[in-house]
């Protein structure tokens, strides 16, 4: 079995093998009570270390989460998957701290608990205490611990940002006594905060290694850091946080581009890299046990396992799978995201470039079969390895009412996701034990992609979002499709829109999204890049499902079982072109592309909704609680504060 960094069990075990009381993790149980004796020597600092680990990336089982310790699953407020919750409800308007998130917590005047400032705390601990304490620690252990939590600091700092722009900034360990009135930290700016994570990413590449040996795979490295480094900067950058986003001479733009560059040359000079030269390449690497085998795109990757007594196992495996096959149910792809992968050829899917609503499947992408599984594609598990999904429809009168049936009795749907599938697990799929690549190599070459483009450097950046479609086997002609963007703003359009396509469901979108500030067009909030872009904003659509269904309304039995293709589609197989070509025949001639008889987006009632976002939902207010708690902290503008006062903090600043 892998080893996996975050497991109590492994704590616990390693305790009880050297004897050692088990005082360590009960302090760290309190959150707070922190004993200087338990960095002493290697040993226990070790854990210390590995409780980090487990504080921050416990519950990060699935790869389309990405926020610290909250690990919501946010696909839904994006392209990516339907459903309607209060952030995206048009007819809910959320505006008081009363309505907004707490992960903020209590910071930092509280008792100690489980929140953001606690796990900032416990690393502030560490990297001010291991120089004094650590007798018996060597001068290379103590520097990899400090690099370790100097990244923490950082994410955790990075992703409070995200959430909430500028936030107190604490780098000691501090009485979080009421009493205490040297505790009272104001919120910094949001660049004041980015140049603290920055600092701290420094630190952490200058004290990491670029790989850790095969006993402590999963670690953070030198290169999460310089990676790090570059999303959180193009962050700054964008036009979220950036007033001055579309000056092409905008410093925030050479920073992000000289650290992306950085980054680039060091990770690919200690061997990272795109990994494969094919698409079946490129599937591979998601499944891949990268705690035994080191993948040169795998910058910084959450080990999971298949331990049946834990629940440190993947679960995106088990949420992706249909009921019929021994999952929990499958994620139906919107109509938005099957259209939107580009042809064979790279160009975008348009009727004039070929492209049919009906027989969707055909000539795409390469990507496009790693992302999606459909009615008469292949979609094998272990003990089932060439199982084929079948989740059409049809309609058949049945007491003078008109009824539907489905060839699988759970669900139906266009398309389900089925990217990052292990077909090496079988039907338990709950205990799947793929790992989550949280940065990539590829991100790292999109991020630089899209500061050329921000700068008006159209040629480099379609030189670097060429690099992905080569490796996927996209033809060169015409510059792998992506033509010659005509101006800064089409380049940029084309770099949002291959993330789009690249990083499908791995958790990158929704911040893509806010960062770009792409819900609508704000004039009165400076908000305009939708218009700059050519893009339509998300507010006013939805997300379509579709069905496969049968053109004619039948008797209650499936009209066309004794009829489909015998052969599934398998990009692998060497007579894919054929399989691909049959299908299309047969949905010709059996189907119609039908509307879900529930709209994907709606009330709960079974009506319509629209995507209905504020311009405040990009950068959230303060919660009630922190606030009364600590006086001083002012609330975000568009944000009402305990009070009922309307926020004055700016976090473009």
């Amino acid at each position: 079995m892998k080893k996996n960094l975050l497991y109590i069990a492994f704590l616990s075990v390693a305790l009880a093998t050297v004897g050692c009381s088990d005082d360590f993790l009960e302090n760290k149980k309190q959150y707070g009570v922190f004993d200087v004796s338990s960095l002493e020597n290697e040993v226990q600092a070790g854990w210390y270390i590995d409780r980090l680990y487990f504080d921050f990336y416990s519950g990060y089982r699935g790869p389309s989460q990405n926020i610290v310790a909250l690990w919501e699953d946010r696909s839904a407020l994006t392209e990516e998957k339907g459903g309607i919750s209060d952030l995206i409800n048009e007819t809910k308007e959320l505006s008081s701290s009363d309505d907004c998130s707490q992960y903020y917590g209590l910071p930092p005047k509280s008792s100690l608990q489980a929140n953001p400032y606690t796990r900032i705390r416990n690393c502030n601990f560490f990297i001010s205490n291991i120089d004094k304490y650590g007798t018996n620690v060597s001068e290379e252990f103590k520097n990899t611990g400090k690099g370790q939590c100097y990244y923490l600091r950082a994410i955790q700092y990075f992703d409070l940002v995200r959430m909430y722009g500028g936030v107190p900034v604490t780098l000691t360990i501090d009485d979080p006594a009421a009493e205490n009135q040297a505790i009272k930290f104001p919120r910094l700016t949001t660049s004041e905060c980015v140049a603290q994570i920055v600092s701290d990413l420094d630190n952490a590449a200058s004290l990491l290694p670029d790989k850790w040996n095969a006993a402590n795979q999963g670690r953070i490295s030198r290169a999460a850091a310089l990676a790090l480094k570059s999303r959180v900067l193009l962050t700054l950058a964008s036009p979220l946080f950036n007033k001055d986003w579309d000056n092409a001479s905008d410093s925030r733009w050479d920073d992000a581009l000289a650290a992306s560059l950085k980054a680039e040359s060091e990770l690919t000079t200690a061997g990272y890299g795109l990994y494969g030269s094919s698409a079946k390449e490129w599937n591979e690497m998601f499944t891949m046990d990268h705690g035994a085998k080191f993948c040169q795109e795998a910058v910084f990757v959450r080990l999971l396992s298949p331990n049946t007594s834990t629940a440190e196992n993947n679960g995106w495996e088990n949420s992706i799978r249909l009921k019929s096959q021994g999952g929990s149910g499958g994620i139906k792809a919107p109509k938005g995201m099957v259209d939107l992968f580009p042809m064979s050829d790279g160009s975008r899917p348009t009727a004039e470039n070929g492209y049919d609503e009906l027989k969707f499947f055909v000539n795409r992408d390469p990507r496009f079969y790693r992302t999606f599984a459909f009615s008469g594609s292949k979609w094998g598990f272990k003990g089932n390895v060439d199982a084929t999904i079948w989740a059409y429809a049809w309609k058949y009168i049945k007491d003078d009412k008109e009824l539907y049936a489905k060839a699988d009795q759970d669900t139906h749907a266009q398309a389900f996701v089925r990217k990052m599938t292990n077909t090496q697990v079988d039907n338990t799929f709950q205990y799947s034990g793929t790992d989550i690549m949280e940065f990539r190599y590829a991100e790292l070459i999109l991020n630089i992609a899209e500061c050329y483009a921000a700068k008006g450097d159209i040629v480099n950046s379609v030189k670097y979002l060429s690099k992905l479609r080569e490796r996927v086997g996209i033809p060169s002609d015409n510059n792998y499709g992506l033509g010659t963007p005509a101006d800064k703003y089409a380049a940029l359009e084309a770099v949002l829109y291959e993330r789009r396509v690249e990083l499908a469901y791995e958790g990158k979108r929704e911040h893509d999204i806010k960062r770009w500030m792409l819900y609508n067009d704000d004039a009165a909030s400076g908000n305009n890049t939708c218009a700059k872009l050519g893009l339509t904003p998300l507010n006013g659509t939805c997300r379509e499902g579709k069905t496969i269904l049968y053109k004619e309304i039948v008797t209650e039995s499936d009209p066309v079982a004794d009829i489909r293709p015998v052969v599934s589609v398998d990009p692998d197989s060497n007579t894919f072109t054929a399989d691909i070509d049959a299908l299309a025949d047969f949905y010709e001639n059996n189907f119609i592309l039908a509307d879900n008889e529930t709209p994907m987006d709606n009330d709960g009632k079974g009506n319509a909704l629209n995507i209905g976002w504020r311009q405040r939902y990009y950068v959230w207010g303060l919660h009630r609680t922190p606030l009364t708690s600590n006086t001083w902290l002012t609330q975000t503008i568009g944000w009402a504060d305990a009070n009922g006062a309307q926020g004055t903090f700016d976090y473009q600043k």
